[in-house]
């Protein structure tokens, strides 16, 4: 299970602890905002994507949206989203908990700037009822991030 591989994950920077676990799906960004009580804009959304047949995930804010020509500019590649099953072959986390922790080697991961404008953010951590509250600062350092991108819309 993704969750158990994603608690390894943190376990190296004994951070497993922090991991939040819900009685009630937390698998869309309505869904983990009603979880954990917060603005929806609060929940660190990761997506899945192909370039150059390689997977990237892009983390971004709840209520940014893909900019498919800001996306096209920053990639060179029209926006291409992995099918649910594609997901779990090639991140290792199932649609849903998708993040961008304890992935499958060979994925780059990229922070969308609209993440920026909060001191803490909560992604998922691998399965459909959980997330762990980070601040901007320890996104980066456990995310293992290429770089912030600014491929969003809908957010300012």
């Amino acid at each position: 299970m993704a969750i158990e591989r994603v608690r390894e994950y943190f376990k190296k920077y004994n951070m497993e602890e922090r991991i939040r676990e819900f009685d009630v799906s937390s698998a869309t960004v309505e869904l983990a905002a009603a979880a954990l009580q917060c603005k929806p804009e609060r929940i660190a959304k990761t997506l899945s994507f192909v370039v150059d047949e390689q997977p990237i995930l892009l983390v971004t804010a709840g209520d940014a949206k893909i900019d498919n020509a800001k996306y096209k500019a920053q990639f060179s590649a029209k926006a291409k989203m992995l099918t649910p099953d594609e997901v779990e072959e090639k991140i290792g986390h199932t649609v849903g908990g998708v993040c961008p922790f304890g992935v499958n080697e060979g994925v780059t991961i990229y922070l969308d700037k609209s993440l920026k404008r909060f001191e803490t953010i909560f992604p998922a951590c691998g399965s459909s009822n959980s997330a762990i509250e980070l601040t901007i600062e320890e996104l980066e350092t456990y995310s293992g991030y290429k770089e912030w991108v600014d491929v969003c819309k809908n957010w300012t």
